[in-house]
């Protein structure tokens, strides 16, 4: 229908265009009749106006075969396009039922899996259900075999403490009291095994992350393992000097020992004059006065006067330097002068052959170390570490031990109360108030038990050790003792018959407690605790 109507509609312009065209020409011709009023004119006019109308009608003949043919060329190109969108259409609800033949698939699947789960489900109730009512069943038959077990047995006790007190002829009391006792070694037993399994599962928590901050702390900072002592015999060029250092009648070693604090011993032995004094910085400061004298070679009491203030003048200014230095080394700001003063005196101070100034000093790197390691303030740590032996730089002026000195010192300068915690506890002479305060005795104990970190002498070490195998000889039930490994562990040998296995424990932790308590000592001492069961028969 819509390709007929498209034809009519070509067709209908086709004839206007002929008629449009058509009056033009008429009114071409009738003014040119109009124009020519002779007939030669007139005919000639006609025939021009029949060749314009032909040359019209094949023009409008033309006109609508184009028509016609743009119109059929439309229609064709409608058709296609309308077959295209048609084809498409069509393949898209292929597609479509396709899916929803899927998905209904799919559907009545899953609707099988349902319903046989469902009637899974109904038989396993069904069983459950049975089940429970099996047990209620049997649950009351038990509640009666308990019920009668249980007046059975009160039955059987009753007899067997009647024929207990009979056969051993105890009333209740004894009987109760030996009862107790059985229970009580029972107990103790128990008890020791219990203490066995908690601590071995408290070290198996605490050791391998103790072990872990310590080594890191220890890895990341490492100085010198030993340092100098401070020295106190003179070289001189020749032994003819000692006369000029003690003077006529004995004025100049008089003048000088005043003048400085010490004692000068002039002895036979060759080349070497010693400065003697229980104060580091007193002795330093004479021996470096010494030497200058003997270098000038002037020595009479007025010169000794002169250089001897000289040298005193420069010791307060390079103690003021070696503590100033210190600190900027241990990254210790804000600190007090008169308190990096007295941390530079300990750069003459050692403690079994260790400088106590670089040990305060790797001590405040490793209390900032595992302090990090455990979430708390570094700074604040490395301060605590780095005065926690100041008073050993007063304690020869000042009675008293050096942690008390030390905090009363910094407590007049206005230090923190977590420092002077720790200061004061690091030797657990008072209880630690902050986690500082442990930090630092860690840190100290690092410092001071690496191999060669120090030393001590002979007749300390042999009384150490026999210190130590006293305390673990006075413990019950140990029968030797043995200070072993340089007095870093000390084995002990228990009585099989006194000291079970389980008591083992205890026997260890005993010990150790009292040599932690009773003993100073650098690092950790091992206890192990040895015991032996021996059966002995003769074949005869």
């Amino acid at each position: 229908m819509s390709n007929v109507w498209i034809l009519a509609q070509a067709d209908s312009a086709a004839w206007l265009g002929i008629g449009a065209v058509g009056a033009v020409v008429g009114m071409g011709v009738t003014l040119l009749l109009g124009r020519l009023m002779g007939s030669q004119v007139l005919t000639n006019a006609k025939r021009q106006a029949e060749q314009l109308l032909k040359e019209a009608r094949s023009e409008a003949e033309t006109i609508k075969k184009q028509v016609d043919l743009d119109a059929r060329t439309e229609l064709a190109k409608r058709r296609e396009e309308f077959e295209r969108e048609a084809a498409q259409a069509r393949n898209e609800l292929k597609d479509t039922e396709r899916r929803l033949a899927k998905r209904e698939d799919g559907l009545d699947r899953k609707l099988d899996v349902l319903t046989t789960k469902e009637r899974f489900l109904d038989e396993q109730e069904k069983k459950v259900e049975a089940r429970e009512e099996a047990i209620a069943g049997r649950d009351e038959e038990l509640k009666g075999l308990i019920a009668k077990h249980t007046k059975l047995l009160d039955e059987a006790r009753e007899e067997q403490k009647t024929v207990l007190l009979r056969v051993a002829k105890l009333n209740e009391d004894d009987a109760r009291r030996e009862a107790l006792k059985l229970v009580e070694h029972e107990v103790q037993h128990e008890a020791a095994q219990l203490i066995q399994r908690e601590m071995e599962r408290a070290e198996e928590q605490v050791k391998e992350n103790a072990l872990k901050i310590t080594l890191q702390a220890m890895q990341r900072y490492a100085s010198e393992h030993t340092a100098d002592n401070t020295v106190s015999a003179i070289e001189i060029p020749s032994d003819d000097m000692k006369g000029r250092v003690i003077g006529r009648e004995g004025r100049n070693i008089r003048a000088f020992e005043k003048a400085t604090g010490v004692d000068v011993i002039v002895d036979d032995t060759p080349g070497v004059v010693v400065v003697s004094c229980f104060d580091p910085v007193r002795r330093a400061t004479a021996a470096e006065a010494l030497r200058k004298l003997l270098e000038d070679g002037r020595i009479h009491p007025t010169r000794i006067e002169e250089v001897v203030e000289q040298i005193q003048k420069e010791m307060v200014q390079r103690l003021i330097k070696f503590g100033r230095d210190a600190s900027i080394e241990a990254d210790i700001q804000g600190l007090h002068p008169k308190i990096s003063e007295t941390m530079g005196r300990l750069y003459y101070r050692t403690s079994y052959g260790q400088n106590i100034l670089r040990h305060s000093i790797e001590v405040a790197y490793l209390c900032q170390v595992i302090a990090d390691e455990l979430g708390l303030d570094g700074t604040m740590a490395r301060r605590c570490g780095y005065l926690h032996d100041i008073g050993k730089a007063m304690d020869h002026d000042i009675e008293g031990g050096h942690p008390q000195i030390g905090m009363e010192f910094c407590k007049k300068l206005g230090e923190k109360e977590a420092v002077l915690n720790a200061i004061a506890g690091h030797h657990n002479d008072i209880p630690a108030t902050t986690p500082y305060t442990p930090i630092v005795m860690i840190a100290d104990a690092i410092s001071g038990a690496r191999p060669g970190a120090r030393r001590e002498t002979l007749e300390k070490y042999i009384k150490r050790l026999e210190q130590l195998e006293t305390i673990a000889n006075g413990i019950k039930g140990v029968r030797q003792a043995f200070a072993i490994q340089a007095g870093r562990e000390v084995r002990v040998i228990v009585d099989p018959d006194s000291v079970d296995d389980a008591n083992c424990v205890v026997v260890a932790r005993d010990i150790a407690k009292r040599v932690s308590d009773e003993m100073t000592f650098p690092g950790e001492i091992r206890v192990t605790v040895l015991r032996e069961m021996r059966t002995v028969e003769y074949a005869r």
